[in-house]
This record gives structure tokens, C-alpha cells and sequence, in this order.
């Protein structure tokens, strides 16, 4: 895996570097509203925001960086963020915050697109699978490490905000001096949702909730954490722990899902998130309750690639590429409207209301899994595609999955 790293170490560090700085900002943000008064609700509908932005770049950018290519949108999206950053130090006001908000998520859109394809171009053969391995410890070690600069006087000073601007700002650095050659941008338009649910209906109605779940959990888990009364540093703690666990736990769940029946495991996933996330609405998350954010953050998380999964299994190899940009479509759009259906919650039923509306989204997955499991067709798992990990970013992401020297990619071997 090391020399399979070693020519796009580069690009490699400019997302640890750039999610060191902006993995945080959703966390920090609400925070910051909380600590001035502002509404649950208010807050969620500022994380949509972003969310929004981050569907709509993921659609849009590519165009951008057709025109101008990879360094120079990497350059542009990547400045404006460190600028749009700092303008949070300056005003409060909600709805500037909200078009802010908006703004970024477009910006951080335009840097996973740039970085992904430019990984896809340079990986080969054998080396996808390490590529992608290394992109993903080093996007979720940057966002887990950067929720505790939260402690770096998190509740009223800029100086968090000034530490993420200078190291967003240090992530053009690694781009502009490489001397790698900028790939072509291959678009490929998704599959139509109706086209997936036909396909695979468990994988379409996973990725909706979990992007709902972990849309709401992003933008509303400091908010369930302050309004519990912990602390800053304990804040960026039970953040931190939900991300590490997501990254833990992937890897075996999705080698058990290449043994065993997929939708088994699925179901056996979404039943981990609901328990874990029905006692969190009973335990302050501190100490042991650390325990269940960390076993939560690790089911929530596996959910989308082993949805992904599920849905390449039952698809011709020449479909998945678009599959996963329908899936992450659909991703985007559970997550943008998360905030608002978690802050509607917190405000009827308290903080606790978070995660038990989270048990009730896993609990509807697993029912539906269940049903699945009798209504549907087992695929063997000799016949599966092997389980990768994939961050639920762009729909580039999954031409990683994809090796275009393997004879099954046109579609003409499938068992």
C-alpha cells in the first residue's frame, strides 16, 4: 500500500491539511450559534445550508474545472473558503452565516472533485484499492484531528476560525508545486433514482437515512452536546470519537459483508446504530457513553459503502460508476435535510431528541432490511464484488472503485 501511495502523496496531504482546517467548521459554527442563543431550528437550517452547497458544487464544479483545470479551481475554491472563513470572525448574523454556510459547501465540493479525479487519473491497476485506502484514513484523520482545535479558546475567540483559514490556506500549497500532469474530467451522468430503487431498493432507502442521520448528527451533535452542559473540550471529544469510529469499524463490516450475505450485515449494522444511538439518548456522552458515540459513529458510518455494495452487486460493472453518483445524489439530499428534521425534534422532545430520532431512522432501515432479506433475491457471496470503503463526497469517488484495464468494466462479464 506504501508505493502505491507513494506518487500522489501530495495530493494526499493537501486533504489531510484542508480537512484539518475545515472538517471542524461545521462543529465550531454550532457551537458559536449555541453560545449567542441562537434557536435549535435556526441552526439546522444554517447546516443545511452547507449541505445544499456541497450537493450543488458536487454537481456544478466539474464545469469550472473543464475551463480553467484542476490547479487553478483547486487554487480558486480552496482561497475562497479561507476568505469566507475569516468572514465569520466579523458578523453573527444569521442569514450571512447561512449564505455563507452555502458557499463553503460548494467550495469543499470543488476540492473533492479536483483531488478525487486527479487520484482516479493517477491510480492504476492493482493500486486503486490502496489509493483510495490512503484518501480515506487521510480525509477522516484531518476531520477527527481538527475537532480539537475547538479547544483552541472555542467558545467566544476568532482564534479557531484564524487556525482554520491558515491551514485551508496551506493546503493549496501541496497542488500548486506538484509536477503531476492534470487529468480530463470524465462526467457521467447518475442513474435516476427510480432506477436505482428498482435495482435495489435497500440501497436507495440506507443511503437516504444514513445521509439524514449523519447530515443532523454534523450539524446538530455540538448542539445536543452543549445543551447536555459539556463542555468545549468535551464537545470536540464526543465529535472526534463519532468520526474515529466511523473509520474503525468500516473495514471489518465490510469484510464480513464479503463472506456473508450483504443485506445480512446491513441489517446487523442498522441494529448497532439504533441500540447505540437509543442509549446515547439516555447517557450523557462522557466515559462510557464515549463508548456507544465511538459504536454509533462505526455502524452510521459503514452504512453507506455497504449500501454501495449491495447496489454494484446487483448492477452491470458499465452501470456503477453512474450508480454511485445517483447514490451520493441522494446522500446529499438526506443530508441537506437532516438539520432541519433533527433541530425540529430537539425543540419538541430536548437534546435527547437527536438520537432517538436517529434509533427511529436506523429501526426503519432494519425493518425494511428484514423485508428485503425475504422479498428480495440472495446475491452468493461468491459472486459479490469485493467490499472497498468510499466517502460519501462525489460521484468521482466511485471511479476509484474501477480499474479500466479489468475486462468486466464494459459490461460484457457478469455473473
Amino acid at each position: 500500500m506504501i508505493s502505491a501511495l507513494a506518487p500522489v502523496r501530495t495530493l494526499l496531504t493537501a486533504i489531510f491539511l484542508f480537512m484539518l482546517g475545515a472538517g471542524f467548521l461545521t462543529t465550531l459554527i454550532s457551537v458559536r450559534l449555541q453560545a449567542s442563543g441562537t434557536s435549535p431550528v435556526l441552526i439546522g437550517v444554517i447546516a443545511t445550508g452547507y449541505f445544499a452547497g456541497l450537493a450543488a458544487g458536487a454537481l456544478r464544479i466539474g464545469r469550472l474545472v473543464e475551463r480553467i483545470g484542476h490547479i487553478r479551481t483547486f487554487s480558486v475554491v480552496v482561497s475562497l473558503l479561507s476568505a469566507s472563513t475569516l468572514v465569520y470572525t466579523l458578523t453573527e448574523q444569521p442569514l450571512l452565516w447561512l449564505a455563507l454556510r452555502f458557499v463553503d459547501g460548494c467550495c469543499v465540493a470543488g476540492v473533492y472533485v479536483c483531488l478525487e479525479s486527479w487520484l482516479n487519473d493517477q491510480a492504476e491497476g492493482p493500486s486503486r484499492g490502496g489509493v483510495l485506502a490512503g484518501y480515506m484514513i487521510a480525509l477522516y484523520l484531518g476531520q477527527g484531528g481538527g475537532q480539537q482545535l475547538l479547544n483552541v479558546a472555542g467558545s467566544t475567540s476568532s482564534l479557531p476560525f484564524i487556525l482554520a483559514s491558515l491551514l485551508i490556506s496551506l493546503a493549496v500549497l501541496p497542488v500548486a508545486l506538484t509536477r503531476m500532469n492534470t487529468p480530463t474530467l470524465a462526467t457521467t451522468a447518475p442513474l435516476s433514482v427510480r432506477r436505482l430503487y428498482s435495482t435495489s431498493p435497500l440501497a436507495i432507502i440506507g443511503v437516504a437515512l444514513t445521509g439524514i442521520m449523519l447530515g443532523a448528527f454534523y450539524g446538530l451533535g455540538p448542539v445536543y452536546a452543549g445543551e447536555l452542559g459539556l463542555s468545549v473540550a468535551d464537545t470536540a471529544g464526543f465529535m472526534t470519537i463519532v468520526i474515529l469510529g466511523g473509520v474503525a469499524l468500516q473495514w471489518p463490516l465490510g469484510r464480513l459483508s464479503d463472506r456473508f450475505d450483504r443485506r445480512t450485515v446491513i441489517v446487523g449494522t442498522t441494529a448497532g446504530a439504533a441500540i447505540s444511538a437509543f442509549a446515547l439518548s439516555l447517557l450523557t456522552p462522557i466515559g462510557a457513553g464515549l463508548i456507544l458515540a465511538g459504536l454509533f459513529g462505526g455502524a452510521s458510518f459503514a452504512l453507506y459503502p455497504l449500501c454501495i455494495a449491495h447496489a454494484n452487486d446487483q448492477l452491470m460493472p458499465k452501470d456503477r460508476i453512474s450508480a454511485t453518483g445517483g447514490l451520493v445524489f441522494v446522500y446529499s439530499v438526506g443530508a441537506a435535510t437532516g438539520p432541519l428534521i433533527g433541530s425540529s425534534v430537539m425543540v419538541a422532545l430536548g437534546p435527547p431528541g437527536l438520537f432517538q430520532v436517529f434509533a427511529v431512522l436506523a429501526g426503519g432501515v432494519f425493518l425494511f432490511g428484514m423485508w428485503r432479506r425475504w422479498a428480495g433475491d440472495v446475491v452468493p457471496p461468491e459472486n459479490q464484488r469485493s467490499y472497498q470503503v468510499l466517502p460519501r463526497t462525489t460521484p468521482i469517488s466511485g471511479e476509484l472503485l474501477e480499474d479500466p484495464a479489468d475486462p468486466q468494466a464494459d459490461g460484457r462479464t457478469f455473473h
